[in-house]
């Protein structure tokens, strides 16, 4: 005689396989997440401005090299997809399909994004859109596939919603990114269970020790980053260093309120005539002291009385508005140019 309990459980677990039909295989996951995290951790070396100063020339060079690059990763997990498939004489069913060429589709838009952030702007917002889109992607294939890709995608997608608000500094945004894609894709390769039906609690516990293994690193390095400190210097005020004759070392000089800093533009396009002397000229408010090395920058800069700026924080400019109009003086352009490092983390 048999247990109706056992048969009701045998009808539950095949009507459950009849609605998530497909299968994610593991490597995927590792070559979508060694592949996205190698391009991300090799930003900073690979067709850099230093390289390619041209930011036209850059941008192509970088449509080409994400276009190989994804569609390398693409086609090595195609070649070893159908050979498992092959192996368990299965097909591909028509949901898998689509669910691929939504996963193409998510890739091409990333990829376009980060093409025309070399023309609008926007490229802080690049590493947020990598992710939503990834989020997106493992979403939807969780839907037909695993609960595990489901609460993944669902994770990535409030990760990256939750760094832009915290406006993080764009070195942790790209490793945070790297983390995802290099350590957490393929961590996730290991959760997968055939589409077995969890308890809540399981996938609960299975979630926040996924979501704290991706976040751990980054965010670590995010606040030793914070807590480095520039070295304590004596105070040279700027006319004292420009009369230096060797600047070579560390120096750390004062820009005393009221200087007038003046900002050369290099003026581009078919509209304007070029002209060399183009130059917008700002006025101090404050006093401030800048980091040297060998008389460049380090981009490390205080206001009197107040903790180091982080380094290689890049919005400390915006331009909010731009507009043309026509007065009795004759055309002119009015627009707004805010400058503020006060607003965002120190170190």
């Amino acid at each position: 005689m048999h247990d109706p309990s056992l048969q009701l459980q045998h009808i539950q677990s095949m009507l459950t396989r009849g609605q998530r039909n497909l299968r994610m295989e593991r490597h995927t996951l590792v070559l979508w997440g060694l592949g996205g995290g190698g391009l991300v951790a090799s930003s900073d070396w690979v067709l850099t401005a230093e390289q390619i100063p041209d930011a036209n020339q850059r941008a192509v060079a970088w449509l080409i090299y994400l276009a190989l690059s994804l569609f390398g990763v693409g086609y090595a997990d195609w070649r070893l997809t159908a050979r498992v498939k092959a192996a368990r004489d299965e097909t591909w069913s028509f949901i898998h399909r689509q669910v691929i060429k939504l996963l193409w589709l998510l890739m091409g838009l990333g990829t376009l994004f980060t093409f025309s952030t070399f023309f609008f702007g926007g490229g802080y917002m690049l590493y947020a859109v990598w992710l939503v889109l990834i989020g997106l992607a493992l979403y939807v294939h969780g839907l037909f596939s695993e609960e595990a890709l489901e609460w993944a995608g669902g994770l990535i997608i409030l990760i990256a919603i939750t760094a832009l608000a915290a406006q993080l500094p764009n070195d942790t945004m790209k490793w945070l990114t790297a983390s995802v894609f290099g350590i957490g894709l393929p961590t996730l390769a290991l959760l997968l269970d055939g589409g077995r039906q969890r308890g809540f609690g399981l996938r609960l516990g299975q979630a926040l020790g996924w979501t704290g293994l991706v976040l751990t690193l980054p965010l670590l390095a995010h606040r030793q980053l914070l807590g480095i400190t520039p070295p304590e210097l004596p105070v040279e005020p700027l006319s004292a260093y420009l009369s230096r004759p060797d600047k070579a070392g560390t120096h750390r000089v004062r820009l005393p309120a009221g200087s007038r800093i003046p900002v050369h533009l290099q003026l581009t396009g078919d509209v304007f005539r070029p002209d060399p002397d183009a130059v917008l000229p700002l006025t101090l408010d404050q006093d401030l002291d800048v980091l040297l090395e060998d008389g460049t920058p380090t981009g490390d800069i205080r206001a009197e009385g107040q903790p180091w700026q982080s380094a290689r924080q890049t919005r400390w400019i915006s331009i909010p508005w731009l507009k043309a109009s026509i007065d009795p003086l004759g055309p002119r352009i009015d627009g707004a140019l805010g400058v503020d490092f006060n607003h965002y983390p120190h170190r």
